[in-house]
């Protein structure tokens, strides 16, 4: 991926290097999105070696979720750590900052061609834990956004888990990952994230499950869409990228962890999609450039697998 000669994001807040923040305890980050991308890869890891079905971990991750006691008092402005802004100077902190800038771009052309008026998110660098408007966010949750704050938290050692662990090495593997974050951003700003949210009151578990799937592939396909238009303004696309980003949509697949260990594919329990379903919709958008293209909730949109 060519990344090295574009401008970059001053939307970035570091916090590495400040130690471990918040008290003790285990505490998981809220808001909208449930687990992040990352944060299905190392569910996965901890079932496999608990020898657990990911699934039933994922469930009780989200009946946790779900408890009062780690819901963010509105009431109260979270504490924020202070932060470096603007653009890092280290090489990985300045890959962040121009996928985010390039994200920036696509999406306020895009917004404005729709009358429609593109703010921009922040996007958090941080080491181990940090606070967010969703509660702590933790490294072992992978990266996610949080619609309260409109931000997208990063611990960058998920992308070193990306490529050692899941074989999916590379740049354009890792702006996928913030591609798909900003997708979530995008539909916040669109109403999506909110109709959702009113669409699960009620619902059932499958229900929910099913809602949260089709959010999920819709910023797979997202996050194509920014790679189709990042890609026609500046050539980013090298050989192999498109196969990397693949790779890593496959890797976060529900299917897939949940065969981690011989463990059995039960569809109900998908949070994410399968790992087809991911690649297509990623794909999706990466052909056609087109927003509309990604109406994961229309009818028949998303098949059973």
């Amino acid at each position: 991926m060519r990344w090295e000669d574009y401008r970059q994001s001053d939307n970035v807040e570091d916090r590495r290097g400040e130690g471990g923040y918040g008290g003790g305890g285990f505490q998981l980050p809220m808001g909208g999105g449930g687990l992040g991308i990352g944060g299905m890869i190392l569910v996965g890891i901890v079932a496999w070696a608990l020898g657990i079905n990911p699934s039933v971990l994922i469930g009780s991750i989200d009946q946790i979720l779900d408890h009062p006691q780690y819901q963010q008092d509105p009431r109260v402005p979270p504490r924020q750590p202070q932060a470096k802004r603007g653009p890092p100077q280290d090489q990985q902190g300045r890959f962040v900052a121009t996928v985010l800038a390039q994200t920036e771009d696509v999406w306020r052309v895009l917004f404005t061609a729709r009358g429609q008026r593109y703010e921009e998110p922040r996007l958090v660098i941080f080491e181990r834990t940090t606070q967010s408007a969703c509660g702590f966010a933790q490294t072992a949750m992978g990266p996610f956004y949080c619609p309260p704050d409109r931000r997208v938290y990063l611990d960058l050692s998920f992308f070193r888990d990306l490529r050692e662990r899941f074989r999916a090495p590379g740049d354009f593997a890792a702006a996928y990952v913030i591609a798909h974050e900003i997708g979530h951003h995008v539909q916040n700003l669109l109403g999506i994230m909110s109709r959702d949210d009113r669409d699960k009151r009620g619902a059932t578990k499958a229900q929910g499950n099913a809602i949260s799937v089709r959010m999920e592939l819709q910023a797979d396909c997202l996050a194509g869409v920014w790679a189709y238009h990042a890609n026609a303004n500046h050539r980013i696309l090298q050989e192999g990228d498109v196969e990397a980003a693949m790779r890593a949509a496959a890797a976060v697949g529900d299917d897939r962890l949940q065969q981690a260990r011989g463990g059995a594919v039960v569809p109900e329990s998908f949070t994410h999609g399968s790992s087809k379903q991911r690649t297509s919709w990623f794909m999706t958008g990466l052909k056609s450039g087109t927003l509309d293209r990604c109406d994961t909730f229309a009818p028949g949109a998303v098949s059973a697998n």
